[in-house]
């Protein structure tokens, strides 16, 4: 085919043109400063000291906010520079994002670790309605995570066709209102530093949760003016809420009297604290604990620990104490079939119920974050972990040396029955062992093999079953799951958490599912670049497996085939290799293992990389369940 010579100088004359700009690219970087981009704005040199943002991050600074994560969006520039120039890039210290929703779930899981929030910021329009989901999760979760949103509130100085129209809102924290617990578009700028104080405390009292700020665009950018001065108020969290005395007396005799007495904790134990607590008034009644998972509250081999043994446990009780418990109703109730939408009792018709739940002080009805109404024989409105050291007192005072010698022998029968547990659990971990693709309980026992010398902390993911041949002692190594049952949660939830654990020079590991991590791959880039920490072990099953389970189940109910029940849930065809995804985006990757025999090297090879202070990912081809 021949080429036409006008078209021919018409390309020739744009290679020139690009090569030229090849070469003046660097000379124009460096003078970016000094001659800023024509974006049609005036470049008027601010004269003044200081910028409402300046101001802003002041207020921030006095809550020891360690870290600020976000995707860049124009409508928080202001307070973006400030953080880092005027705030020197720390407290908070900027991460990199590359979705809005790992920002949030980020705070999430580093909330969870070190029990204060770090703040996400986003645009107020699509940064926050990427966020929608991460935000739920959070909330249902219990947890405080600080979201600043910007906005360009004033209409006449918004840009035309540069994104300010479609970029604001008048009402920005109306998307998220419902789930979250407190939210402001503060102006003036007093009333910003005002309400920075305020939405911290709300947030960090029980029960905890997320809250949102709107920073109008002009407040962040507009100079103060020489002489005008500021009120930055003092932070004083406020005291969790504890039981009323006679109530909390009226429980500890019900505990004392009881024969069979269980408690029941999902969110109890907000601090390490709180899992000391719950353990001494295990141990001071010889009362079996059930964990519902939400929150470490019980180490996994202590003897009165009948998690794995609940529903015979609840069985059996005269009286179950539920503590922050999401789904009472779940714990004396069963279904019998996933798919059969009718329940059997499993506790007896004459048991006693009590409750102590902070969710009782602070509900919402539109999203249904609590489960099916239970009634109760006592209900006590207030933080466990604020009430128990009373309950603790008055337990105490009401066991005599008879009960106390019944506690004992009652306490042996449960240690005895969670060490067969344990045994059992051991003897059939041989089953499939050397099963290619991977059974999870030859994964679960390698991956406990290297890291049980370690301080380890497990930031995402459950080894179900096999996690009995875990030794779960120590509050951050288990921080439960993402509340909302939000898919994305998981990879980011557990870099926020693996931030946190960098400090405390823990070694932070991840089983995560394919189906989560590719809700949002981009978050190995951000622990690669930030220098994180952290072993991803890759649960992959090739499948939304829960899904096809579901499919399986339906199709024999309806009385038909089961041989489409991996059409649209299954994740092959082609396979998927995370390894090389993690390489692509600068983290460390070991497989895809599919011999279980290859596990151990790659896990001692990729732990390697993780204790010279960098992310690593083990892809294991794993059985579906």
């Amino acid at each position: 085919m021949s080429v036409d010579r006008r078209d021919f100088l018409k390309v020739a004359s744009t290679s020139a043109a690009a090569l030229v700009s090849a070469v003046t690219a660097a000379e124009a970087q460096r003078n970016l400063a000094e001659t800023p981009p024509d974006t049609g704005e005036r470049q008027d040199r601010l004269t003044a000291d200081r910028t409402g943002s300046d101001v802003m991050v002041d207020a921030i600074k006095t809550l020891n906010i360690e870290y600020a994560a976000a995707v860049p969006g124009s409508s928080f520039r202001g307070l973006h520079e400030s953080c880092l120039n005027y705030g020197g890039n720390k407290n908070p210290e900027w991460i990199t994002v590359t979705h809005e929703e790992a920002s949030v779930a980020m705070g999430h899981g580093y909330a969870k670790i070190e029990g204060k929030p770090m703040l996400a910021m986003m645009h107020s329009t699509v940064g926050l309605q990427h966020a929608v989901m991460a935000i739920y999760n959070a909330y249902c979760d219990r947890t405080p995570v600080f979201l600043i949103v910007g906005n360009h509130m004033h209409g006449t100085e918004r840009r035309p066709g540069l994104g300010d129209w479609v970029h604001a809102v008048q009402d920005p924290a109306h998307l998220v209102r419902d789930f979250t617990k407190f939210d402001d578009q503060p102006l003036p700028l007093q009333s910003f530093l005002e309400s920075v104080i305020r939405a911290y405390k709300i947030a960090m009292t029980p029960p905890m949760g997320p809250v949102l700020l709107a920073a109008d665009l002009a407040q962040q950018e507009d100079p103060i003016e020489q002489g005008e001065t500021f009120h930055i108020p003092k932070l004083a969290l406020s005291a969790p809420p504890a039981g009323d005395s006679g109530a909390v007396r009226e429980l500890a005799k019900m505990l004392v009297d009881a024969e069979s007495p269980v408690i029941v904790a999902d969110y109890a134990a907000r601090t390490p604290h709180g899992m000391t607590l719950l353990v001494e008034l295990a141990e001071t009644l010889q009362a079996p604990v059930i964990n519902r998972g939400s929150r470490m509250n019980i180490p996994s081999r202590h003897g009165l620990n009948q998690t794995d043994r609940a529903e015979a446990v609840v069985a059996s009780a005269d009286l179950i104490l539920g503590l922050e418990l999401f789904d009472f109703w779940g714990v004396v109730n069963s279904f019998r079939d996933q798919l059969i939408r009718s329940s059997r009792p499993i506790a007896k018709p004459n048991v006693k119920l009590a409750s102590i739940n902070a969710g009782d002080l602070y509900l919402k009805a539109n999203y249904q974050s609590f489960s099916r109404f239970q009634e109760v024989d006592l209900s006590i409105a207030a933080d466990t972990e604020a009430t128990l050291p009373s309950l603790i007192e008055e337990v105490k005072k009401l066991v005599t040396a008879d009960r106390r010698r019944a506690y004992q022998e009652r306490g042996a029968r449960y240690a005895k029955a969670a060490n067969d547990y344990v045994e059992r659990v051991r003897s059939d971990a041989a089953y499939a062992w050397d099963a290619s693709p991977v059974s999870l309980n030859r994964l679960s026992a390698e991956l406990w093999a290297q890291i049980k010398d370690k301080d380890w902390s497990l930031v995402n993911g459950n080894p179900g079953r096999w996690g009995a041949l875990w030794n779960f002692d120590k509050y951050y190594q288990d921080i439960g799951g993402s509340g909302g049952m939000g898919l994305g949660y998981g990879a980011p939830a557990a870099v926020g958490a693996a931030l946190a654990n960098k400090k405390h020079g823990r070694f932070s590991v991840a089983i995560e599912s394919d189906g989560d991590l590719l809700m949002g791959p981009g978050i190995l880039w951000t622990a690669a670049h930030h220098r994180i920490p952290l072993l991803f072990v890759m649960h992959n099953n090739r499948a939304y497996h829960m899904q096809t389970q579901h499919i399986l189940r339906v199709s024999l109910r309806h009385g038909r085939g089961t041989e489409n029940a991996k059409i649209g849930t299954a994740l092959d065809d082609p396979n998927i290799n995370y390894a090389k995804i993690a390489d692509g985006l600068g983290v460390h990757g070991e497989g895809p293992v599919t011999d279980p025999k290859d596990l151990a090297a790659a896990l001692r090879r990729a732990i390697a990389t993780v204790e010279r202070g960098e992310p690593a990912l083990v892809d294991v081809v794993t059985q579906p369940r």
